[in-house]
C-alpha cells in the first residue's frame, strides 16, 4: 500500500478564485516507511492570477513571481505526475492520498489534473487527513482529559509529538516531510 504525502502552496484560500502556486509530494510504502519517490514543482501563473492573490496567503509561502516565471504550466506537470503515479502504483486499490486538510490541497490539485482524468486513472478516491487520524487516536487512548479542546493544526499536532513545527515560509516539499514526519511519530510503519 502507498501513501501520497502531499502538499500545495497556492495564491489564496478560494478554489475557485485561486490558484496553485507550488505541489510536493513523497510517496511512501506505507508498510515498511521507505519513501519511493518525491516531487515537487512550481507553476506559472498568469498576470491575472498574480494579481487575484491573497496577500497573506502568499506572504506564508514567501512565493515569488520571479520564481514561478520559472515554473511549469499545470500541463506538464500533469504529465510528470500522471507517469510517476503509474510508475510508482497510485491506484484507487494501492493508495491513499495523505494531507494534512485535504478540503484544501484535493480542489486545488483537481485544478492540475481534473477530478474525472484521475477517475479515469483509478486513482485514489480517498484523501486522508492527519488532523482526523490524531483527534481519533486521542479520542480513543485519551483516559482523564476529553479530546474535544485538542488544537489539530499540523505544528500543534508536531508539537504534541515531540517535532519541531514545519519551517516559514512555507514551501509544498517542506509541508508534505513535515506531515510524513507527523504521520510517522503517529501512527508509523508496521515493518519499520
Amino acid at each position: 500500500m502507498r501513501g501520497v504525502f502531499l502538499d500545495t502552496e497556492t495564491s489564496g484560500l478560494d478554489p475557485f478564485v485561486h490558484v496553485p502556486l507550488e505541489l510536493a509530494f513523497v510517496i511512501v510504502d506505507l508498510l515498511s516507511g521507505q519513501e519511493l519517490v518525491a516531487y515537487e514543482t512550481k507553476f506559472q501563473v498568469t498576470d491575472e492570477a498574480w494579481l487575484s492573490q491573497d496577500l497573506t496567503s502568499v506572504a506564508i509561502n514567501g512565493l515569488t513571481r520571479k520564481e514561478l516565471d520559472n515554473g511549469v504550466t499545470r500541463s506538464q506537470a500533469a504529465k510528470e505526475i500522471e507517469t510517476l503515479f503509474s510508475g510508482y502504483q497510485v491506484t484507487n486499490d494501492q493508495a491513499f492520498f495523505i494531507c494534512q486538510n485535504p478540503s484544501f490541497d484535493r480542489p486545488f490539485f483537481s485544478q492540475i489534473i481534473p477530478a474525472y482524468r484521475q477517475e479515469a486513472l483509478r486513482w485514489p478516491y480517498h484523501w486522508l487527513d492527519l488532523a482526523s487520524m490524531y483527534w481519533a487516536l486521542k479520542l480513543v487512548h485519551q483516559q482523564k482529559e476529553s479530546p474535544f479542546g485538542l488544537h489539530v493544526s499540523k505544528n500543534s499536532i508536531a508539537q504534541t509529538l515531540g517535532l519541531a513545527p514545519e519551517q516559514s515560509p512555507h514551501r509544498a516539499m517542506n509541508g508534505a516531510r513535515h506531515l510524513l514526519s507527523c504521520y510517522e511519530r503517529l501512527i508509523g510503519f508496521p515493518a519499520h
